[in-house]
């Protein structure tokens, strides 16, 4: 895959939680038609492992959020909307959140995933990209970064 204009790295954070600015990103290419097709195939609460996970850690319907999103209004509107219609995370959830997501594939079950699809981008196994955050950064062609507290 290739850098996507408007699709921010899932290390990015709107209210301090990691991947919720992407899962908005994507649902707003998504609805203008913008979002390539090899991404459309990973979107929702049916295929879209993270967007499952943050709609689950929030407590919201995936459909409901992309209703809201399709509407208008800025992340942090919608993450309030997200707060008063599934749930507000207390701190600590969102810190052992984000220390999940921002290591996903660094020694737990998807590592095999991470080595996949390092190998089906013919990207080197160098230990540079050690998590699934850091492959989606490398195979949009954005610097590699680390997320920090």
């Amino acid at each position: 895959m290739a850098h996507v204009p408007g699709l921010r790295s899932p290390y990015d954070t709107i209210g301090g939680i990691v991947y919720f600015g992407r899962m908005l990103d994507k649902i707003r290419l998504h609805a203008k038609g913008a979002l390539p097709a090899d991404y459309a195939s990973f979107i929702g609460d049916q295929t879209g492992v993270f967007d499952q996970r943050c709609c689950r850690f929030l407590q919201v319907d995936y459909t409901k959020i992309s209703a809201r999103v399709v509407q208008g209004g800025t992340d942090e509107e919608i993450l309030e909307w997200a707060f008063q219609n599934g749930r507000k995370p207390s701190d600590e959830e969102v810190e052992i959140w984000n220390g999940f997501m921002s290591k996903r594939g660094w020694r737990d079950a998807a590592r095999e995933r991470l080595i996949f699809r390092l190998n089906e981008a013919g990207m080197p196994m160098d230990g540079s990209i050690e998590t699934m955050f850091d492959f989606i950064d490398a195979d949009e062609e954005r610097p590699l970064k680390k997320f920090s507290a």
